[in-house]
């Protein structure tokens, strides 16, 4: 086990038993010590409970669509997983969900991330599906990897660093909610976090196989809004967009 390393919290349902085995023997086999993370499976909430995290007003009036049981389930897990951080006496931790695929070396970036005094990011994400994302900034971090700020924040939240500082704030700020969590993290400016990403990827996607089925299931399996309603959120969103990264170049 590396002591020199936060934390890391993989987010698990309990009957996707053959992801966490998976998930396991690659962090041990880099000597990563992790914490599961029971996932919350979005399904079995009940509509009160939906309605105390879930804001539907402001997901019709800003969000692209509807959101998906998965989707709740998805955003409740990771808060979950913020929560554990908080508690922890770590300055950060590292939060993955269980169908990722490890790169040899991911041990030596999570310490490179765990061992910077005065990050210049709250979040670093450590997957994008993009190939070749457009960075703002770039910064040498260990061996061959980089870290640096995405023009466009990537839509995945397959795993990430985050400081204890950002998981507090989110945690104060995050409910109720109405996008999914990795749209959310498109649009840092609400929340005020920087997130940064780690290139290359020292993270991909791993075995997809579930016995609960997955979010993108859901998402083709119910009619979740019209082409205006996307035509408006894609419009709305580079508009910010824009004005944000060129207000933080001023």
């Amino acid at each position: 086990m590396t002591n020199d390393i936060w934390p890391s919290y993989v987010i698990n349902l309990a009957d996707n038993k053959a992801r966490m085995e998976n998930a396991r023997t690659q962090l041990e086999a880099q000597g990563i010590h992790f914490t599961r993370v029971e996932a919350v499976w979005g399904a079995d909430l009940t509509p009160e409970q939906v309605a105390e995290v879930y804001d539907e007003k402001a997901n019709s009036r800003r969000a692209k669509q509807d959101l998906v049981a998965g989707e709740l389930g998805c955003y409740l897990s990771h808060i979950k997983a913020w929560r554990q951080i908080v508690a922890s006496n770590a300055p950060g931790g590292f939060v993955l969900e269980d169908d990722f695929k490890v790169k040899s070396d991911l041990a030596d970036v999570l310490r490179a991330l765990s061992s910077t005094e005065t990050p210049k990011w709250d979040v670093a994400k450590l997957f994008c599906l993009n190939p070749e994302p457009n960075l703002i900034s770039l910064d040498p971090l260990t061996g061959g990897y980089s870290i640096g700020t995405p023009y466009r924040v990537p839509s995945t939240t397959l795993g990430y660093g985050i400081t204890r500082a950002s998981a507090e704030a989110l945690l104060g700020q995050s409910i109720p909610f109405f996008r999914p969590i990795d749209e959310d993290h498109k649009f840092f400016w609400e929340h005020g976090q920087k997130i940064a990403l780690v290139q290359p990827n020292p993270l991909t996607v791993g075995e997809q196989e579930t016995v609960t089925g997955t979010i993108g299931d859901s998402r083709r399996s119910r009619s979740r809004g019209g082409a205006l309603r996307k035509a408006r959120y894609q419009l709305a969103y580079q508009i910010q967009l824009r004005w944000h990264r060129m207000k933080a170049r001023a």
